[in-house]
């Protein structure tokens, strides 16, 4: 009949080594895969949450409750945990927080639609309510916004970094962190630009304990002096950053020379040499000229290279010299002492020059490290993190990366959300309101998404070791009464989370709200999972 030919051809197109699960089949998959990487995840959530231990197949250890970092590192086979996976991480990138529990989200999504797909409610209903809740949710997160002046409100500033750090260390460290966090990015604000973070150094040393981790207003760089003779320590110091040659520069191509005696040969090399002299001779003409008392200094930090004859002129005057510098460090440098980078020694004034109150350098095994403190008006920082072990130091390297963007993403945004599972509460309250004026069956995707809210309270409560029950049936009771309240992790009473300090950042739940149900939606809708095998190539016709 026409039905079986046109049956069989569309089939033909199948490759005999693909693999096809139907509609059934492939919702189950997908709905089975968000909820198994939300168990995976689900127990990190929180100040209370718990540790991941990730084994590299070298044995190298790493100890985390980062949802970024879990999910960058965990080997992920399915490819729908695959796809949900690649969506926190952009959550990640795009607002620094908030990956584990856009996993959650879209798994409780996922198994809350379950219920009703499980009673033969068509997939387009559920997404179209969903739709519908969604947009809701956004319009409800920016009446619930609260606006605050955070330009000087040092407090504020520091709930938030609270806040965030606390989601991933001990709350020993967070206070440790939480200054250092909030004052490296009022130290690199300017006015109404654009908060750039690069300027913030992160420097990690394996030495003593991680609460000697502290900020430091100006820069470490992670090399030292090449010249026995040239001084480790000194105050009061004039600093040069420079991008000039002070070696024999090779050729830019490959290049052939001959001479007709070894004079001609002694002539250009002494040449190059009195090149190379006239420009370290510039630079301490210029140092007699600034350093007119002996409490006055000199450094300079090349991003080029020195070579020993010049290293040994410079160290004759008490000058100390930093070769091959990074590139990064230039710019910090210059952002941190003051002054300008020279590309030329024609520019060798003055004015050029920056300052730093105190210039030492600290050995640690076979590692230097120059530290340039105590500067004026420094528009760069460096953070440096100490801690005994690799795997302690990288986990505070993660916190305070995350704690930096939520301090950044408070100041530009001017709003913040009150934190706890408060806006969650309030939230699925709202939804549960709305969905009563929706017409049809389309309400039922917009119960969907107001009970997959609650999974974030639920959540935290359960890895705090309350009981669920109580703890929710007593916000919710709270809510009814017009309180916006969160949780107490310890005792388990509703808080106010705006009293408390305890504050999220806006961007980041309107990133959750907007992704979250999109990929949860477009999971449902999936009716087909095709896994095609490439031909061999004999099977080609």
């Amino acid at each position: 009949s026409t039905g079986s030919k046109f049956l069989m051809s569309s089939l033909s197109v199948l490759s005999n080594k693909s693999e096809l699960a139907r509609k059934g089949e492939a919702l189950l998959i997908n709905i089975n895969a968000g909820i198994g990487l939300q168990n995976v995840l689900k127990t990190n959530l929180g100040p209370r949450g718990t540790l991941k231990m990730l084994v590299s197949s070298s044995g190298d250890l790493k100890i985390t409750k980062d949802g970024n970092v879990l999910l960058k590192e965990m080997q992920i086979q399915h490819p729908t945990a695959v796809l949900i996976a690649r969506t926190a991480t952009a959550q990640d990138q795009m607002t620094g927080d908030g990956t584990t529990s856009a996993v959650l989200l879209i798994g409780e999504i996922l198994k809350q639609a379950k219920r009703y797909l499980d009673e033969d409610v068509h997939p387009r209903v559920l997404a179209d309510g969903i739709e519908l809740a969604k947009n809701s949710a956004l319009k409800f997160l920016d009446e619930k916004k609260v606006k605050k002046a955070m330009d000087k409100d040092h407090e504020l500033l520091s709930c938030v970094a609270r806040t965030s750090l606390g989601t991933k260390v001990s709350q020993s460290i967070t206070e440790i962190l939480t200054p250092v966090v909030v004052d490296a990015v009022l130290t690199i604000r300017r006015g109404t630009e654009p908060i750039d973070l690069f300027m913030v150094e992160i420097i990690t040393m394996q030495h003593k304990s991680e609460t000697d981790s502290r900020l430091v207003k100006g820069l470490i760089m992670d090399h030292g002096a090449r010249h026995p003779g040239m001084p480790k320590s000194f105050k009061n110091a004039f600093v040069l950053t420079m991008n000039v040659s002070l070696e024999f520069d090779k050729a830019a191509m490959d290049a052939e020379m001959s001479w007709k005696d070894s004079e001609g040969r002694e002539r250009m090399v002494a040449g190059e040499r009195k090149l190379v002299d006239e420009r370290v001779r510039s630079i301490i003409n210029l140092k007699r000229t600034v350093c007119d008392t002996e409490d006055k200094h000199f450094l300079v930090v090349n991003q080029k290279g020195i070579d020993p004859v010049s290293l040994d002129m410079l160290a004759k005057e008490g000058i100390l010299a930093l070769r091959r510098a990074k590139r990064r460090n230039m710019e910090r440098l210059a952002l941190a002492v003051g002054g300008a980078a020279v590309n030329s020694l024609d520019d060798l004034t003055p004015q050029v020059l920056g300052w730093a109150g105190n210039v030492y350098q600290h050995v640690l095994g076979e590692d230097k490290f120059t530290f340039v403190e105590d500067v004026k008006n420094p528009a760069s920082c460096t953070i440096l993190i100490k801690g005994p072990n690799g795997h302690t130091i990288n986990q505070i390297k993660d916190a305070v990366r995350d704690g930096l963007r939520a301090v950044k993403n408070a100041i530009e945004d001017g709003h913040l959300i009150p934190g706890a599972g408060a806006f969650e509460v309030a939230c699925s309250h709202h939804l549960k309101k709305y969905a009563e004026q929706v017409q049809g069956r389309a309400k039922l995707g917009v119960l969907v998404l107001a009970e997959a809210l609650l999974v974030i309270p639920k959540t935290l409560a359960i890895n705090s070791g309350l009981d669920l029950t109580d703890t929710l049936v007593k916000l919710q009771e709270d809510h009814a009464k017009g309180h916006m309240v969160g949780i107490d992790l310890y005792s388990g009473e509703p808080i106010d989370p705006v009293s408390e300090g305890i504050w999220d950042n806006y961007r980041v739940k309107r990133q959750l709200l907007n992704s979250s149900p999109v990929i949860a939606t477009q999971l449902l809708l999936v009716d087909e999972i095709l896994k095609a095998g490439k031909s061999a190539s004999n099977d080609q016709p």
